[in-house]
């Protein structure tokens, strides 16, 4: 009994077998799972590429520089213009030494008005005075040698007549004598070189005009061959008429033919007007500034207007020229010319222009800009024609 007892406790349990209804829904589950898994990447994937293509759009367009731009204002255009000169005298010279020595004195200071031929100072040059005490006794003995020739020319020539003596004889004596009648020439020149170097100890004013620079004083070392800047003994110029020299922009080279009357206008003579006349002009426009050299002469009869001055000169022009305005800042000075960059259609476009009048913080652009146009103010160097640029609001 204890046996099948034992036996009876010891049998095992077989467990329940598992359902159809039970697997199905453990791979429902992982299905739910792998599918909610995918949906997660595949989010994450678009996120980072929908991200990626913002940035690169951000980018381009944070790449197109962003610009600011002024319209051009409308001016009537100018019936005169009022143009900077440089006032020179109408003739200029330094005054070097055409003889070594040491200056002796000289008799005039700056400021001192002289005449043509006024001595202006006097050098001390010993050795060229000597050398032209020698050089006249050399030409005493070549032309005392010269008559003894030509008397012992004369008596062969006249022996010859008698056959007393020989051709060859006379022949000798003729030819002496031209070689002694060449001697003298050459001492009498060597005179003459001599004493226009002693009249160089001289030294006086080539014409009339005011003494502006004095370079040397009593006792200095004056060497003819040092005509280097600043080495000259002085410096003449004639004040009575003066040149004015002012660069006309191409528009208005019509207004600055020879005959044009102008005046002129300087700080230090508030209110007064100094008339003068066009007198010549170069013919050719500067390549480089687009602007043609003219000269204007003023009479200055009481020495009251000063070579070297800052002059404003004033042309009339033959009639009113169209003309916009456009701040200095607005300009590009590029190799090929002046340019101002414009807006057109997104993009940048470097036109050429043509100034007209500067007033210092704007500038008159009489070509190449219009006053719908889209000028960029502050243009950066590098900016290229055809270039994307946004317009800043």
């Amino acid at each position: 009994m204890e046996l099948e007892q034992q036996q009876t406790e010891v049998t095992p349990v077989t467990p329940p077998k598992r359902t159809g209804a039970s697997v199905g829904g453990l791979s429902l589950v992982a299905l739910v799972a792998v599918v909610i898994f995918a949906v997660i990447i595949w989010s994450g994937i678009a996120s980072r590429a929908q991200a990626g293509s913002t940035l690169n759009t951000e980018t381009s367009e944070l790449a197109v520089p962003s610009v600011a731009v002024i319209a051009p204002k409308v001016t009537p255009g100018a019936q005169e213009i009022a143009l900077p000169g440089n006032m020179q005298a109408f003739i200029d010279t330094p005054v070097w030494a055409r003889s070594s020595g040491y200056l002796k004195r000289w008799y005039v200071d700056i400021g001192g008005h002289v005449t043509q031929g006024q001595l202006l100072a006097e050098i001390e040059a010993p050795e060229v005075d000597q050398q032209l005490k020698q050089a006249n006794a050399q030409l005493e003995t070549a032309q005392a040698n010269l008559k003894l020739s030509e008397v012992t020319a004369e008596r062969y020539t006249n022996l010859f007549k008698t056959d007393s003596v020989a051709k060859q004889d006379v022949d000798n004596a003729v030819q002496d004598q031209a070689a002694k009648k060449a001697d003298v020439s050459s001492a009498q020149a060597n005179v003459s070189r001599l004493e226009q170097l002693v009249s160089f100890e001289k030294v006086t004013a080539p014409f009339s005009g005011v003494l502006t620079a004095r370079n040397v004083d009593v006792g200095a070392l004056v060497d003819q061959g040092a005509n280097t800047p600043g080495k000259e003994l002085f410096h003449v110029a004639s004040i009575d008429t003066l040149r004015t020299y002012v660069s006309v922009p191409e528009m208005y080279s019509q207004a600055s033919k020879p005959g044009v009357q102008a005046y002129l206008t300087l700080d230090e003579f508030p209110g007064r007007q100094f008339h003068g006349i066009v007198v010549r002009n170069a013919n050719a426009i500067d390549q480089a500034s687009r602007t043609l050299l003219v000269e204007v002469d003023v009479k200055n009869p009481t020495g009251e207007l000063l070579p070297g001055s800052y002059v404003s000169v004033h042309l009339k022009l033959p009639s009113r020229i169209p003309a916009v305005t456009v701040p200095s800042n607005t300009l590009l000075f590029r190799s090929e010319g002046l340019r101002v960059a414009r807006v057109v259609d997104g993009k940048a476009e470097l036109v050429p222009v043509i100034l007209g009048r500067d007033f210092g913080d704007s500038v008159e652009l009489v070509a190449g800009i219009q006053r719908d146009d889209k000028v960029i103010v502050n243009p950066s160097d590098s900016i290229v024609n055809g270039e994307k640029v946004r317009i800043a609001q």
